[in-house]
């Protein structure tokens, strides 16, 4: 990428917007992939310690016997939690990025290589743990899945509108805490009424099992038909 420095930083305009051209290319080329084969790809996304991985694990555990699902597991370091998922019936990979605080798709194309796409579902892709980088990148996913736990605090979808407008579902994990912990809920509703009206929020909790059935249910409703 080659440009000439000028004043008001256009260069570093052009430079980021030439990175998002050459990733939105490739996950154009992931998404047309997952299509022909017939897979349903969602990126999850979220802060740190939102409950992705337990979430995973139950959904997968409570419906492998009728679907078939692999998970791209993103983190900076370490494959600890791709070993959470392991005892379960589906493909997982790690893909680990060192410094980088999201995925691209270029790293999606290349865990899609690890992976056999015949007969699968979904291919979910756990996204490294972030409330600002991941929602710029289009990895070529269908769905985007938004979680927001309890302990973050209620002020979480106004300070980062960019993660939650374009969420096909947001998940407000963690309810069990709710009560003993501050946290209004109708804050969070509230903000939301005026950047997505689309998405439904469904308040769940993997530990006690509150809300599971709904996600659930919305889950199996997103499947690719026959």
């Amino acid at each position: 990428m080659e440009g000439t420095l000028r004043k008001g930083g256009k260069m570093k305009i052009s430079v980021v917007e030439n990175v998002l051209k050459a990733n939105d290319a490739v996950a154009h080329e992931n998404r047309r992939r997952l299509e022909a084969a017939g897979v349903r790809a969602l990126n999850m996304m979220s802060a740190p310690g939102s409950g992705k991985t337990t979430l995973l694990h139950e959904t997968i555990a409570t419906l492998q016997n009728d679907l078939r699902f692999a998970v791209l597991v993103g983190d900076l370091q370490t494959t600890r939690d791709a070993e959470r998922l392991g005892d379960l019936d589906a493909q997982v990979t790690q893909i680990n990025t060192g410094r980088g605080c999201h995925l691209d798709a270029t790293q999606v194309t290349q865990g899609l290589e690890t992976l056999d796409l015949e007969g699968l579902d979904f291919l979910i892709i756990e996204n490294v743990g972030n409330m600002v980088c991941p929602a710029g990148f289009d990895l070529g996913e269908h769905l985007r899945v938004i979680l927001l736990s309890v302990p973050e605090g209620d002020d979480k979808v106004a300070k980062y509108p960019t993660l939650f407008r374009p969420a096909d579902v947001i998940l407000l994990t963690k309810v069990d805490l709710l009560g003993i912990l501050d946290f209004d809920v109708s804050r969070v509703e509230e903000d939301l009424s005026h950047i997505n009206t689309r998405a439904p929020l469904l308040r769940i909790s993997s530990k006690t099992g509150e809300g599971m059935d709904a996600w659930l249910n919305w889950l199996r409703g997103q499947k690719v038909r026959s």
